[in-house]
């Protein structure tokens, strides 16, 4: 099977990411009764939603052409590739957001970087699916 690499304009991007990484900051701040900590908390989200995307990209233009084609092998790979990008984007977003200034948050373990980041995937793949376009769970993209 001969796969198409994914691309997406830069602009597109950083606007979608963006504006998750600002609300989740902003939610978080507010339900931590810290609204001054909305930058960091912001910070620590954009970890996830602009990182997750170059993590999905790895997988979808750099190893997924590299593995068999077999759809356990396939499906293997994203899930793996899942934990480990999400356990290397929470170490970087705890490191981003305890230096940002001396206020400390309350920041999730290192270690639940990758089953949430996994777990948000999954979630953030089911809508595609539900409007019948391509995504992990029919395994088109």
């Amino acid at each position: 099977m001969t796969w198409q690499p994914y691309h997406e304009p830069l602009h597109v991007t950083l606007v979608r990411t963006g504006l998750v990484g600002l609300v989740l900051g902003l939610i978080v701040a507010r339900l931590q009764s810290q609204r001054a900590s909305w930058p960091q908390w912001t910070a620590f989200a954009l970890w996830f939603s602009f990182g997750g995307h170059w993590v999905e990209l790895f997988f979808l233009n750099w190893l997924r052409p590299r593995l068999a084609s077999a759809r356990w092998v396939q499906v293997t790979g994203r899930l793996f590739t899942w934990l480990v990008g999400g356990t290397l984007l929470m170490v970087g977003a705890r490191i981003t957001a305890a230096s940002f200034s001396g206020q400390s948050l309350r920041l999730p373990a290192w270690w639940l970087g990758g089953p949430v980041f996994l777990c948000l995937e999954l979630l953030v793949h089911a809508l595609p699916q539900l409007r019948g376009q391509p995504n992990f769970y029919n395994g088109l993209r």
